[in-house]
């Protein structure tokens, strides 16, 4: 699958990322998949992590039912969440494998490990536990 998502979106993470250091900063994303197979990303929210951690994230639910009334309101569909990754590359530890439960989401990760080189990219996680396949879908910033 191929996802785009708008410069001044992409930037607004980069920007919360950063300033959540040395935490993981995370979020969801809403828009529409269209019939040409693009997942166009509208809206990125940028949540709390109630963890407080470099290791892990835990959305804050009240800003996650929040955010899915203002997508309902807006038209918008769920298509995943975001975090960052303040110290390793831009892909699933193995905990974001376990804690990919919806095999229709896209998981977008931030590293961080390279201050002046961060790294978005996108994935799909399915399969059953333990047997989890992760492909990574062709991103590209508009």
């Amino acid at each position: 699958m191929r996802v785009t998502i708008k410069k001044e979106d992409y930037e607004r993470m980069l920007e919360y990322a950063l300033s959540k250091r040395p935490e993981e900063a995370c979020g969801l994303i809403a828009g529409e998949d269209s019939e040409d197979g693009v997942r166009k990303i509208r809206k990125v929210y940028l949540l709390t992590n109630i963890d407080h951690t470099n290791e892990h994230f835990s959305i804050d639910p009240k800003e996650q039912l929040a955010s899915i009334k203002d997508m309902r309101a807006n038209g918008l569909k769920p298509l995943g969440n975001w975090h960052s990754h303040p110290e390793s590359p831009s892909r699933p530890s193995e905990e974001d494998k376990r804690l990919a439960n919806d095999s229709k989401a896209s998981y977008l990760i931030l590293s961080l490990m390279e201050e002046d080189k961060p790294v978005l990219n996108a994935f799909h996680v399915e399969g059953e536990q333990g047997s989890r396949t992760v492909r990574k879908e062709e991103l590209e910033i508009i």
